[in-house]
C-alpha cells in the first residue's frame, strides 16, 4: 500500500475556508483569522485538549435528526421510524441524543448494543443487525427483548427460533433481502447486488423461500423486510428502484402465501458533500422521494401501506464532524509532492487507505486565507500509504499549525485502531460557545490493560 500517484501538476483551488459549502459542520465561520465551530476557536481547542481531536458541532447533529424525523414524518401517511444507525459514530452522548430527538436506533453487534444498554435506549426501538450475528449476541438481543432482529440467513433463523423457544418469548424479524440494485457508489460500501455478503438473494427464489420458512418457523414473527442497497448513494433513482423490487416482492408475498407485510425498512446509504464540488440531495429530497416512491409502488401493486423505516447514519453525523491535527513536519519532493506530517493518520480515519476517500483542508489558524498551496497531508504511522488527504488544497502549512479534516464524523471514529501504539483521540461536542468533552483521550495504560 502507497500513496496515490503524485500530481505534480496540480494547481491549488484558492477557494477560502467558508467557499466549501456544504463540506462544512452547519455553524462554522472564521474570525479573528481562525476556524470557530460551536462558537468555539478550533485552535485555542486543539491546543488546549491537544491532538488529533474529533470535535462535533451539536447544534448540526441535532438539526439533521430533527430533519430527518420531521421529513419523513410529513412526507408518509402512515407511521414512520428512522433509526440511526450506530455504526457510522457511536458513543454514549449521540445515542442519548438520538433518543431525545425520537429516533430508533441500529445497532450491529453486541458491543453498540452494549452501548445502548449503557444509557437506557428504549430496547423496543433497537433494531439489531450483521451478516453473522454470534449465538451469545443474539441470546442477549432475544433475552432484552429488542424491537427487531434482522434476519440474514437460513441458520440464524433457526438459532432465532431456537433461542426464542428456549425464553418462552416470540421475537420480531425482518428478513434481508438484496434487491439486485447495483447502486452507483464505490464497490466495497455496495450491499443491494446479487454478488453480496448481506442477505437473501432474489436470485433463484432464495429470498421467497426464506419467507415461507420464516412463516413456518415457531417463536418468530415475520413482521417486516429490510433491504440496504449501499453508501454514499447521490443517485436517488437507485432508492426508487429498490422500492420498486421490495414491494413488487411484498405483493408476491400477499398473493402466493397470503401474508401481508406490515414493515419495509429501506436501510440508509444517503450521499454527503466530501468535496466543494459535491452537490448530494437534501434529507427533505431524499424523503420525498422515498416516501413517494413507496405509495406510488403499493398502489400499483395492489398492497397496503407499510410502516417505513429507513437507517441514516453518514448523513446525519459526517459533517458535523471534523477532525483537528498539528503539523510535525515538512518535505517538499522537487516535481513530486509537497509533504505535510500531522500527528494522526490511518489510526484515526482509514478511510482513505480503504476506499481513496477525499477530503478538504485547512489550516484552521489560517482560516481567512486562500489555500493557494497543495499538500499531501500524511499520517505518523508505518504504512506508505497513511495518508488523510492527496494532493489537497490548503493554506501554505508551517509547523506548528492546526490542520483541520472536514466531514470526518462517519466511520472514522468507529473504524479507528491503536495502529503503532497510537491512542485514539478525545470527541468533543460543541455548541453555543461551550466545549465539552464527551469520550476522553484513550491512554498508555488504556492499550495495555488488556494484557496479563
Amino acid at each position: 500500500m502507497s500513496l496515490p500517484a503524485p500530481n505534480p501538476t496540480k494547481q491549488a483551488d484558492g477557494l477560502t475556508t467558508m467557499d466549501l459549502g456544504a463540506v462544512l459542520p452547519q455553524t462554522a465561520e472564521v474570525k479573528d483569522g481562525h476556524l470557530h465551530v460551536g462558537g468555539v476557536d478550533m485552535v485555542k481547542l486543539a491546543r488546549r485538549e491537544g491532538t488529533a481531536l474529533i470535535v462535533f458541532d451539536e447544534a448540526d447533529l441535532r438539526t439533521r435528526m430533527t430533519q430527518y424525523v420531521e421529513a419523513f414524518a410529513d412526507c408518509y401517511p402512515a407511521p414512520t421510524h428512522v433509526a440511526y444507525a450506530s455504526k457510522a459514530f457511536l458513543n454514549k452522548e449521540v445515542v442519548r441524543m438520538a433518543n431525545e430527538l425520537g429516533m430508533s436506533l441500529d445497532v450491529s453487534g453486541g458491543g453498540e448494543f452494549a452501548c445502548a444498554q449503557a444509557v437506557d435506549f428504549p430496547v423496543e426501538r433497537v433494531i439489531v443487525h450483521g451478516n453473522n450475528k454470534t449465538p451469545q449476541e443474539l441470546e442477549e438481543a432475544i433475552s432484552a427483548q429488542v424491537g427487531c432482529i434482522v434476519v440474514d440467513s437460513s441458520d440464524e433463523l433457526a438459532r432465532i427460533s431456537r433461542l426464542a423457544g428456549e425464553m418462552g418469548v416470540t421475537q420480531s424479524v425482518y428478513l434481508r433481502v438484496t434487491p439486485g440494485v447495483e447502486a452507483d457508489t464505490h464497490e466495497y460500501i455496495r450491499t443491494g447486488c446479487e454478488d453480496s455478503k448481506f442477505g437473501f438473494t432474489m436470485k433463484d427464489d432464495i429470498a421467497f423461500a426464506a419467507v415461507r420458512d420464516a412463516l413456518a418457523a415457531p417463536n418468530v414473527r415475520l413482521t417486516g423486510l429490510h433491504c440496504h442497497i449501499g453508501s454514499q448513494i447521490f443517485a436517488l433513482h437507485s432508492f426508487r428502484e429498490a422500492v420498486k423490487v421490495m414491494v413488487d416482492f411484498m405483493a408476491r408475498i400477499k398473493a402466493e402465501l397470503g401474508y401481508e407485510i406490515d414493515e419495509l425498512d429501506l436501510g440508509g446509504g444517503l450521499g454527503i458533500a466530501y468535496m466543494s464540488t459535491d452537490a448530494p440531495s437534501t434529507i427533505r429530497e431524499f424523503a420525498e422521494m422515498t416516501c413517494g416512491s413507496v405509495k406510488e409502488a403499493c398502489e400499483e401493486a395492489g398492497v397496503k401501506l407499510p410502516v417505513l423505516s429507513v437507517e441514516p447514519g453518514r448523513s446525519l453525523v459526517a459533517n458535523a464532524g471534523i477532525t483537528l491535527y498539528t503539523v510535525g513536519t515538512l518535505k517538499h519532493l522537487e516535481g513530486i509532492r509537497n509533504i505535510a506530517a500531522i500527528d494522526g493518520g490511518m489510526s484515526d480515519n482509514i478511510r482513505p487507505a480503504l476506499y481513496g476517500s477525499e477530503y478538504e483542508a485547512i489550516i484552521a489558524n489560517k482560516a481567512d486565507q486562500p489555500r493557494n498551496a497543495v499538500y499531501t497531508l500524511v499520517g505518523k504511522h508505518c504504512e506508505s500509504g497513511d495518508y488523510v488527504v492527496a494532493d489537497g488544497s490548503i493554506q501554505q502549512p508551517e509547523v506548528g499549525d492546526v490542520a483541520c479534516v472536514f466531514a470526518t464524523g462517519a466511520y472514522c471514529t468507529t473504524m479507528a485502531s491503536t495502529y503503532n501504539g497510537n491512542p485514539r483521540p478525545a470527541i468533543v461536542f460543541v455548541r453555543d460557545g461551550q466545549a465539552r468533552v464527551v469520550t476522553r483521550r484513550e491512554t498508555y495504560a488504556d492499550l495495555w490493560a488488556r494484557d496479563l
